[in-house]
């Protein structure tokens, strides 16, 4: 059954309109807290949030829907959306909750709810929480009303838990890093775990005022990143998104370094150490081929999900699996985070290049991608997918990319986006088909 608030990572929307608005955050906080109280305890919710103007009041309105339902609240500001999870494991929370649209621009915002054990909620969970937000669970007496406080030191606590993530005998001395911060949740931990670190360290998008959050920045534009680091003749750059469960690398050239090439490194790397639990790693259905063929070639299997980290995460989960994540840049290690983790994720990256000595350029190419290509078609409603011209223009792509390539069209969940992703050996018969669908789905939609 489709949910009515929750997509694939939350809820989110354009702030000030609906579902996105303080009346609704204040309900979510109200069903949340009513669904999450279990057992005669003193019960506890941490929330962060990312750098957006409307952080603010989503994070008042959300305070108020938990402490009128008798839940304390525990504010810890600005912080990746992985430190959230981290933190609300750590402090015994019965609930961890993130205020973030993640990479979208900053007039979005979002909710994000984890368990007491770090991880996004089941859909059930979720559902639970839906029937609440419409029934309006009741309010506590008086005296019960739950008290609210900022921790000031949850920066630190993030900090600590990430270097403990890299390598005891290791250092980043000698290494010069250019890291883009997005102007996000970031722009404090991350410059300060690298330099810790003994990285020489160039930041960029550490300036946020609320509206320039992922604007031409961070992982999903890192034009100034790349021409930063050939200015700087850096060693490596690291680009996050708006709230850092996100990471793009580039190299010393300035050439990106997408999920896919990190995962296969990470993977083949852990691999060779021991490290590695299952036979492989587990990643969605957009990862590109060249990767699971990759994978073969050193042994291992490539294991294929949904689109959605929460996805990834589920099925690592259920196979015991330590390494998983997407193209796009959700990087899970299971073995330090709940959730995608940048920053853990780069420091898995530096940690390989320190160790080898080799440049980036050389160390983060593990394999050629097949040709990909994947385009947008937003639509204002309706099913244009269903209509029987749209099925017989997918159909007759498929026949034509049978056994040399892969089709994946699906609905985005957190934007009215219809995503159109072809791969294949013939770059110019992936274009085709690609463009046929997108040309067929505009006309249907």
């Amino acid at each position: 059954m489709a949910r009515k608030y929750f997509g694939t990572d939350g809820i989110r929307g354009r702030t000030n309109e609906n579902p996105m608005t303080a009346g609704m955050a204040m309900r979510v906080g109200q069903a949340a807290g009513a669904h999450f109280a279990r057992g005669q305890h003193r019960h506890r919710v941490v929330i962060g949030k990312d750098t957006r103007l409307s952080g603010y009041m989503m994070e008042s309105a959300l305070v108020a829907g938990f402490t009128s339902v008798g839940m304390d609240v525990v504010m810890v500001g600005p912080m990746p959306t992985p430190a959230v999870a981290m933190l609300a494991r750590s402090m015994r929370a019965d609930l961890g909750v993130m205020i973030s649209a993640s990479h979208n621009p900053f007039a979005d915002n979002g909710i994000k709810l984890f368990g007491p054990d770090g991880y996004k909620l089941s859909d059930a969970d979720e559902s639970a929480i839906e029937a609440l937000i419409d029934t309006g669970p009741k309010a506590v007496a008086a005296e019960d009303i739950g008290r609210a406080r900022r921790v000031e030191d949850a920066r630190g606590r993030y900090i600590h838990a990430v270097k403990s993530s890299f390598p005891e005998h290791l250092k980043l001395d000698g290494l010069r890093i250019v890291i883009d911060c997005a102007n996000g949740a970031a722009y404090q931990v991350a410059p300060a775990a690298l330099w810790e670190l003994g990285g020489e360290v160039i930041s960029l998008g550490v300036s946020p005022n609320g509206t320039n959050i992922n604007d031409h920045c961070g992982s999903t534009d890192p034009t100034a990143l790349q021409a930063k680091v050939i200015e700087v003749r850096a060693d490596i750059g690291i680009a996050l998104d708006g709230d850092a469960d996100r990471l793009i690398v580039v190299d010393e050239k300035g050439r990106i370094v997408d999920g896919d090439q990190l995962m296969a490194l990470i993977g083949a790397s852990w691999a060779k150490r021991g490290l590695l639990r299952g036979d492989g790693i587990v990643a969605t259905v957009m990862s590109n081929l060249g990767l699971e063929r990759f994978l073969q070639g050193e042994g291992l299997k490539l294991h294929r999900t949904a689109v959605g980290d929460r996805y990834v995460v589920e099925a690592m989960r259920q196979g015991d699996y330590n390494v998983g994540g997407e193209q796009s840049g959700h990087i899970i290690l299971s073995d330090y985070a709940t959730t995608g983790d940048g920053l853990v994720a780069a420091l898995q990256v530096l940690a390989a290049l320190v160790e080898s000595g080799r440049r980036a350029s050389e160390l983060l190419h593990m394999f050629d991608p097949l040709p990909q290509i994947l385009k947008n078609v937003r639509f204002a409603g309706g099913a244009p997918l269903e209509q029987d011209k749209v099925k017989a223009v997918i159909a007759a792509a498929e026949a034509q990319l049978v056994s040399t390539g892969r089709l994946v069209i699906r609905k985005s969940g957190t934007e009215p986006l219809i995503r159109v992703m072809a791969e294949g050996e013939d770059r110019r018969l992936v274009e085709q088909v690609v463009d046929e669908i997108c040309a067929a789905v505009k006309a249907a939609a």
